[in-house]
């Protein structure tokens, strides 16, 4: 691959260090209420290397019994997701170019030194025309984004905290990951690691 695929955008150190420490501060009041869990993937039941909880009306979980979904609570508290904050839909605003707010947002705690994200397609979405934007928070980490087919050549891209990455167009379809964490670069996130958060438009609009 000489160039990303269309509709790919990275946007450099986005948020300032006072605003990552914002969003940092968002994450904890938030994991307070929702608190991070390991999922497993379907069928195997194998726990993902990330832990996670989610911002918004919806969140994403996955275990072995269910798979990949969304829900309006917590998997296992029974509790709602907390709201979203205003810092991120502002940024949605800015960077989306999609007339609804997102309905979800993952936090991916990177929390290991060798944790990863395998090559994925974000399909649980009724919604595929609005965009993926994500933020990074805390060690930095090495994306990579291929194509539309599962293998093949591609691309790395190494992201730091307060990056903003868009997938959209046909980026939104296309494979992507997070290869390695550069554990211990960052002293931002607390105990260490990486926080990504990414939001989402689960339904379609109207």
């Amino acid at each position: 691959m000489s160039e990303f695929p269309q509709g790919f955008a990275h946007f450099p150190l986005y948020f300032s260090p006072a605003e990552q420490q914002t969003l940092i501060s968002a994450v904890k009041a938030g994991v307070a209420q929702a608190p991070f869990y390991q999922p497993t993937m379907p069928r195997t039941g194998t726990p993902l290397s990330v832990v996670m909880s989610n911002f918004g009306e919806l969140g994403w979980v996955t275990d072995k019994d269910k798979g990949y979904r969304y829900e309006a609570v917590h998997p296992k508290n029974g509790k709602p997701w907390p709201v979203m904050p205003e810092i991120l839909l502002k940024l949605w605003d800015e960077v989306s170019a999609y007339p609804a707010p997102p309905e979800a947002c993952l936090i991916n705690w990177y929390h290991k030194e060798k944790t990863s994200m395998g090559m994925h397609v974000d399909l649980d979405e009724h919604e595929l025309r609005a965009p993926v934007v994500s933020v990074s928070l805390g060690d930095p980490a090495m994306f990579r984004i291929g194509g539309p087919k599962r293998g093949g050549p591609t691309q790395g891209i190494k992201l730091y905290s307060g990056d903003v990455v868009v997938l959209a167009g046909k980026a939104r379809l296309c494979y992507h990951g997070v290869s390695k964490i550069f554990f211990g670069e960052s002293a931002l996130v607390p105990r260490g690691g990486r926080i990504n958060l990414t939001m989402r438009r689960v339904n379609e609009v109207g």
